[in-house]
């Protein structure tokens, strides 16, 4: 079995558990070569350390009922993508309206603003050049096929 159809197969199983939970959705599956599996979820109002629990379980469950791997020899690690990690899916993007995000164009340049709004097919940033009196507030609707990745920006 490739590791492709191994993470089709964890995917298919996270998606079973989160048919339940619509305020959940599957982020990424990733296997490391010792068998540490790594499921990503969010939810539309963030994912707490106990759901992370509670789909480990259920999840951990039906890996072992699948007979996926022999007993004992892999892990699972169920939790949310760091704050490093691009947005990938729509609905994130959606949850993190309202913060400060960095774009990465596919022609490699960036442009850091607010996300204000997310549509079906692009994305209202606010972005603010110049400082002080100069300081100068647009609106920009970029597409998502201009965008190769976009991250939340913390600020401090």
């Amino acid at each position: 079995m490739t590791i492709e159809t191994q993470i089709q197969q964890i995917e298919a199983l996270a998606n079973q558990l989160l048919a339940e939970e619509t305020a959940y959705f599957l982020v990424s599956v990733r296997i490391k070569p010792t068998n540490n599996i790594r499921v990503y979820m969010d939810g539309d109002q963030g994912l707490t350390i106990e759901k992370c629990v509670q789909f480990n379980r259920k999840l951990y469950k039906l890996i072992e009922d699948a007979a996926m791997f022999p007993p004992g020899e892999y892990s699972l690690e169920v939790s949310s993508p760091g704050v490093d990690e691009p947005l990938k899916l729509h609905r994130q993007y959606t949850k993190n309206i309202g913060r400060d995000v960095e774009i990465v164009f596919v022609d490699g340049t960036k442009k850091e603003g607010k996300l204000i709004q997310v549509a079906e097919a692009d994305i209202l940033l606010e972005h603010t050049s110049g400082k002080g009196k100069k300081a100068v507030t647009e609106q920009l609707v970029i597409p998502f096929q201009q965008i190769k990745s976009t991250t939340v920006q913390i600020k401090f």
